[in-house]
């Protein structure tokens, strides 16, 4: 099947780049482009590519906002966001997945690990630079930044069915409780391989299981947890405590 990608840049220079990068990679076409995070919710809506390559510091709208208005409507929610940008900041990071975004990449990233980002984000999994995932596996150890607010991600239940801690807070065996309540033992320990980073094909080999085992596994933890991708099954899992830094 054709991977559908719209490019969100206000340099000409750069969306001409990027649509050229994934007008000749075989598999992938490209359905729209925007000069500003307006015109990017507006191709998201109306073109509805499954892959949004978009900028962050763009006129009109900024595209952490743009993001947001993309992943919280109904008519644009199963087109998946990769952020790019040439700013390796903590606060584009967490803005994006607060947003609601799948993937986040510099721009300095090379023309192949770009299409392998559009792959993996279009089949549904979450992908993050190298550079910035282990400040972000830090992050979720020492604050409340990331579920602060946005649909990135999922509230988890609180003791007595109210409202849950605050992500950032120490995770109490209640709250471990509630999530492990909904799982098997088994996709208790997938969960955990998804926050350690593992790839299906590595929890597969991990486990002794095989990959389409693996994919089920996932699968039933984003239906079961109610969440969005992978990035929120990992946010899940250091929320109620069941993964931790290292």
């Amino acid at each position: 099947m054709t991977i559908s990608v719209a490019v969100a840049d206000d340099q000409a220079l750069v969306r001409v780049g990027f649509c050229g990068i994934v007008a000749a990679t075989p598999g992938l076409a490209v359905v729209g482009e925007a000069a500003n995070g307006a015109e990017a919710v507006t191709v998201a809506r109306t073109a509805k590519p499954d892959v949004l390559l978009m900028d962050v510091r763009m006129p009109v709208l900024d595209g952490i906002e743009a993001t947001r208005q993309i992943t919280s409507s109904a008519e644009s929610s199963g087109v998946r966001v990769i952020i790019l940008t040439t700013f390796d900041l903590d606060d584009y990071v967490f803005g994006a997945l607060r947003a609601g975004a799948s993937g986040f990449l510099l721009k300095d990233t090379l023309p192949e690990d770009l299409i392998t980002a559009i792959r993996v984000v279009a089949a549904g999994e979450a992908l993050l630079a190298p550079s910035v995932t282990r400040r972000l596996i830090s992050e979720f150890a020492r604050t409340p930044v990331l579920g602060a607010q946005g649909p990135a991600v999922p509230r988890l239940p609180g003791p007595a069915g109210g409202a849950a801690a605050r992500p950032g807070a120490a995770p109490s065996a209640a709250r471990a409780d509630k999530v492990t309540g909904l799982l098997t033992e088994r996709e208790c320990e997938v969960l955990r391989l998804v926050a350690a980073g593992m790839s299906n094909g590595e929890i597969a080999d991990h486990l002794r299981i095989s990959p389409a085992t693996a994919k089920t596994h996932v699968a039933h933890l984003l239906t079961k947890l109610d969440a969005r991708d992978r990035v929120q099954l990992v946010i899940i899992a250091y929320q109620a405590g069941l993964a931790h830094p290292g």
